[in-house]
């Protein structure tokens, strides 16, 4: 009996060694990539950051591109962003630039890190499972990557826009600090690649009997209305805005409710 207890004592720990050196081991990639960032700070900050408070960004011609052809007379053309970025703090600047470098290797090495923590869980699922799920790193990881672009092009934008032209009075000028603005950017950004795992998160939900694609239908209204909210919280607060984020989360919610079919239908089959 206690042998039994002991290999059961050396297998959680072990379980916990594996766990340790995938987290060292993400960390070591977040690291290298954060210090890579770091050197190439002066090109990042001009072409990836600044260059979204000008009106010639790939967004805002877009946008006026469809108002021309919507005969809308420059409706949705972008004006001049009065904006002037600042650092008032000693350290600021450095800890900013700190800050986006390391959200920045994230990023960067999300399939990485993503195929260490798929690797983690895998030795726990069943053969016919394993090959079920075989592709999941590159699935995750374009639908990252798409809603980092979906973030960076979309909503950082709109949001840089609105909130760098918005102005109580004409005697008070925007002057941000560039911590602000350097972290609306990089957050809405990140979490716009998170919010686009959400097939991926359904799919391994339903894997572990979580849930299920008729609890996905159920509640499908309050889905939609919590939708709506977090739309109004991360846009400015206008209706194209706000309709133009919904639809993409929408759409991935119905994707996971496919996603959840599938693999209830693969279940029944097995049994």
């Amino acid at each position: 009996m206690e042998n039994k207890n002991a290999k059961k004592e050396m297998s959680f720990l072990g379980h916990l060694e594996e766990l340790r050196w995938r987290l060292v081991k993400s960390a070591i990639a977040i690291l290298i990539m954060a210090i890579i960032l770091f050197y190439f700070t002066n090109p990042v900050i001009e072409h990836v950051y600044l260059a979204m408070s000008k009106n010639n960004f790939p967004t805002y011609q877009f946008f006026c591109k469809l108002s021309s052809l919507l005969n809308l007379e420059g409706f949705l053309c972008a004006k001049d962003i009065p904006i002037q970025i600042q650092s008032i703090e000693m350290t600021k600047q450095f800890s900013t630039n700190m800050y986006f470098a390391i959200v920045g290797g994230i990023v960067l090495v999300f399939p990485f890190i993503f195929h260490q923590f798929w690797s983690f869980l895998k030795p726990g699922l069943k053969e016919n499972e394993v090959t079920v799920t075989r592709g999941v790193v590159f699935f995750a990881s374009i639908l990252f990557f798409l809603g980092v672009l979906f973030g960076y092009y979309l909503i950082s934008p709109l949001c840089v826009q609105f909130f760098g032209g918005y102005k109580l009075s004409s005697e008070i000028q925007n002057n941000f600090t560039i911590s602000s603005y350097m972290s609306m950017i990089t957050t809405s950004t990140f979490f716009s690649g998170l919010f686009f795992e959400l097939p991926i998160v359904v799919f391994i939900l339903s894997k572990l009997g979580i849930v299920s694609s008729k609890m996905l239908k159920k509640f499908r209204k309050h889905a939609l209305v919590g939708i709506l909210l977090l739309s109004a919280i991360i846009t400015p607060p206008d209706v194209i805005s706000q309709v133009l984020v919904s639809i993409p989360i929408l759409i991935l919610y119905e994707v996971g409710i496919g996603v959840a079919k599938l693999v209830e239908k693969k279940r029944e089959k097995l049994n």
